[in-house]
Parts: structure tokens; C-alpha cells; sequence
């Protein structure tokens, strides 16, 4: 993806990448606080994930292999039960 880098300096705002994976791992209870905080934020419609497919469980290979492939685009989510 491309940034206009002028928007940064428009909106007085940063830009920062993080591998995630690595951070979870180094610091698994931060990571926990952070999880627990998207949830809040979630639960209190703060933030709405961008859902683009739903599969249900037994076609759960299915979203794995969807995102192995980089095919997904938003959120691939696996119903466990109804």
C-alpha cells in the first residue's frame, strides 16, 4: 500500500509498523491487556470490523486456505455453533 506522507504532516500523526507476532511473544500479558481492550472497544461499538465472509465450522479449511492464499480481504470468520 501506498501513504501520501504529506497526510502524516496534515494530521499531525505518526506512522508506525509492528510485527505483532514477535511482541506477542515477548511480552505475552501486554499482549493479553491489548486483546482485552479490542474486545472492549468491540462490545462497545467503538470498533467494527470489516466482516467480508463467514464459513461455517465444517468449512473452516476453507478460511484457512482463503487466508494461506492472501485471498482475504477484511474479516474470514469460522461460526463454532448457531
Amino acid at each position: 500500500p501506498k501513504l501520501p506522507l504529506n497526510l502524516t504532516l496534515l494530521k499531525s500523526c505518526d506512522v508506525c509498523g509492528v510485527f505483532w507476532g514477535a511482541f506477542a511473544a515477548r511480552d505475552p500479558e501486554a499482549n493479553r491487556a491489548h486483546i482485552e481492550r479490542l474486545f472492549l472497544l468491540w462490545r462497545d461499538g467503538q470498533i467494527a470490523p470489516r466482516v467480508t465472509e463467514t464459513f461455517a465450522f465444517e468449512d473452516g479449511g476453507k478460511a484457512i486456505a482463503k487466508m494461506a492464499a492472501r485471498g482475504a480481504i477484511g474479516k474470514l470468520v469460522v461460526t463454532v455453533s448457531e
